[in-house]
């Protein structure tokens, strides 16, 4: 059960992280989670949309190299240590953790948490067999 994540490289220069997110707006892409990390030169928009086709097929249009990946989305109780438990879990099991970044839903009780690991089927085994919830691609990209 894995998620699709698009990673786009933006020049790290003024206007060019807009212009991407506008190009997704003015497509009626809706946003549903995104991280940015950056060098000197570029950065590396991650994001996760309703509509991850179509995203990347007018990214690309509009000129930026467009990545697609699997990511796996947990649910976690918004507790403190709920990560750390979920992050020692699969420490266990052997997976390593690349990159992670959360996200705001509408939740009292859970936080979700985007991780890209080196083994989406070991993680997704360790997380179920220890009754960690994981969203499906439908729940994502309808939040």
């Amino acid at each position: 059960m894995t998620i699709e994540q698009l990673s786009v490289f933006v020049e790290n220069k003024p206007g060019k992280l807009v212009e991407a997110l506008e190009t997704l707006g003015t497509a009626n892409v809706d946003l549903r989670a995104l991280s940015l990390a950056d060098t000197s030169d570029f950065g590396i928009l991650r994001i996760i949309v309703d509509n991850p086709k179509k995203a990347l097929d007018v990214l690309s249009e509009a000129g930026f190299l467009v990545k697609s990946n699997e990511v796996v989305a947990v649910i976690i109780g918004d507790k403190p240590g709920g990560l750390a438990s979920v992050i020692s879990m699969l420490s266990r099991g052997g997976v390593n953790i690349e990159y992670t970044y959360a996200f705001v839903a509408h939740s009292r009780d859970n936080a979700y948490v985007i991780l890209r690991v080196d083994d989406n089927n070991a993680a997704i085994n360790v997380l179920t067999s220890n009754d960690i919830a994981l969203l499906t691609s439908k729940e994502m990209y309808n939040m």
